[in-house]
């Protein structure tokens, strides 16, 4: 008896009875339960971001001085094994960096409100020089008329001085908000091995309390290496910076290359606004384009060399971080928390990876490979 390619024979029949194909259904890819889930985790990631972004007066100098007291804690504890008390060596600390952000501020805030004082008499000279772009403009003109659009150009009004005050409101945070991040540093520096012993000590399991040290160790060294790193990194460009500036002679450079070294912690955003302030810098203090724009264009060369060959050798080895995922953890932290968002996007991006190492390992299910 002939049998069909859609037919199967039943087990144990000697005459070979044909029996149909069976109509049962394939289990959905996504169950129910796992929508919900799926549903469920994405209304708490929302509900977290918007409190995270309502109550940003108390949770950025929190988490703010978590991630810097995470970064300095291997100092405190180097301290300590000099027979400093923890709780003197975290005090010794944020005063040592308060006094060297302090400085830095101080070199940068004398020329930033010299020029913001100047902004009316810059616009005229910017304006004065800015003839070069005339023909351009007026073929741009032509065009319009062409094509029957307005005759008339788009006036650009230079920024007054009314934006400092603003500004100044928007990136300084309150007395409230600097007295909570002191505090909270020098706590969590100085009871941060009390801390690292509750948590671990919380998990009654041992493999979950071996895994919550791990993490916590790896957290520690990398955020302590990233800090060391970056900050070594960023005086070298604030170096040579200034140096540059000094020798096509800018105005202040020793301001420029403080102002460089802070705005470089800032990935992407921080090289960009410091190579447009060196542009316009340059622009109003020399007679020509040409001559104004030799230190914004050595400074991107000096960013590009930084970015690209010595920042992924020496932090690449350690830890590597995709470009897309640098840039929406910036981009999101900044819409959430502003410039010291961008500062945290880094350090939290790291701690994002390290947790997403140890709690979902390689030899978790894995897409097949292509």
């Amino acid at each position: 008896m002939r049998v069909l390619p859609s037919e199967r024979l039943i087990a144990g029949n000697d005459e070979g009875t044909p029996l149909p194909d069976s109509h049962t259904e394939l289990p959905p890819v996504i169950r129910r339960t796992e929508f919900v889930a799926f549903a469920l985790a994405g209304l708490l990631l929302i509900a977290v971001v918007a409190v995270l972004y309502v109550a940003k007066a108390f949770f950025l100098p929190v988490v703010m001085a978590v991630v810097a007291g995470t970064m300095l804690s291997p100092a405190a504890t180097f301290l300590e094994e000099r027979r400093v008390p923890r709780a003197l060596g975290a005090v010794l600390i944020v005063i040592a960096v308060t006094t060297v952000v302090a400085f830095v501020v101080a070199l940068i805030a004398a020329p930033a409100m010299e020029w913001s004082s100047r902004l009316p008499e810059l616009g005229a000279q910017l304006r004065e020089k800015a003839h070069v772009f005339d023909r351009p403009l007026a073929l741009w003109k032509e065009l319009q008329t062409i094509v029957g659009g307005s005759d008339g150009l788009p006036t650009v009004a230079l920024p007054k001085a009314e934006w400092v005050q603003p500004t100044l409101e928007f990136v300084s945070p309150t007395f409230a908000e600097f007295l909570l991040f002191f505090a909270t540093l020098i706590l969590f520096i100085a009871s941060w091995r009390d801390l690292r012993r509750a948590m671990i000590m919380n998990f009654g399991d041992h493999d979950a309390r071996l895994r919550t040290l791990r993490i916590l160790n790896e957290i520690e060294v990398h955020l302590g290496n990233y800090l060391l790193t970056v900050t070594a990194i960023n005086i070298g460009v604030g170096i040579a910076t200034g140096i540059v500036c000094a020798v096509t002679g800018m105005p202040n450079p020793a301001g420029l290359g403080a102002l460089a070294a802070a705005l470089n912690f800032i990935p992407i955003i921080g090289p960009v606004a410091m190579f447009v302030m060196l542009a316009v810098v340059g622009l109003v203090a020399f007679p020509t384009i040409g001559g104004g724009l030799m230190a914004a264009l050595a400074f991107g060369g000096i960013t590009f060399m930084e970015g690209h060959f010595v920042t992924p050798i020496i932090i690449g080895r350690r830890l590597s971080l995709n470009a897309l995922a640098v840039f929406i953890a910036l981009a999101f932290w900044t819409w959430l928390w502003g410039p010291m968002g961008a500062f945290l996007s880094s350090p939290l991006l790291i701690v994002g990876l390290i947790l997403k190492e140890h709690l979902l390992p390689e030899n978790s299910p894995q897409l097949p490979q292509e």
